[in-house]
């Protein structure tokens, strides 16, 4: 697990010369078993800008993952990709709305209330997350919701 860690570390620090080869390569670790190093995975793709784009989509799976950390650094980096690129975003986290995984509801709700109008189409699935049985997940959703207007 720490060689993994360490190794995603060194590879971010090279990420802008060889973006889409360092995005490849760190999107794999996304299923390590290292908890550690799936969270580290998830903040290097953040920082990769474009080059990570085709691996979005992985990232997303982590919101629902085991691991709260690893859960946070994955609403972060789809949260820092969204902005560019919205509606991509937006397609990849509405399905972790209805996740059985709590922190992945209460984190779509956090990615989709930062996407401005990409994010008007399913904000009546939000609205639906105000009587969630979890209270993080309806603050989430009425944050989200407040965000829109």
């Amino acid at each position: 697990g720490d060689v993994r860690a360490a190794a995603c570390g060194a590879l971010g620090k090279h990420g802008e010369a060889r973006g889409q080869t360092v995005a490849a390569v760190v999107a794999t670790v996304l299923k390590s078993s290292s908890s550690d190093a799936r969270k580290i995975a998830c903040q290097l793709l953040g920082n990769l800008g474009e080059a990570a784009e085709p691996h979005l989509g992985a990232v997303a799976e982590r919101l629902a993952d085991g691991n709260w950390q690893v859960r946070v650094a994955a609403c972060e980096t789809l949260g820092k990709h969204g902005e560019a690129r919205g509606q991509t975003v937006v397609a990849l986290v509405t399905p972790a709305l209805t996740s059985s995984v709590k922190g992945a509801r209460a984190c779509a709700c956090q990615i989709v209330g930062q996407l401005g109008e990409a994010a008007a189409p399913h904000l009546c699935a939000i609205a639906e997350l105000l009587v969630d049985t979890e209270s993080d997940v309806r603050r989430a959703a009425l944050e989200a919701l407040g965000k829109h207007g």
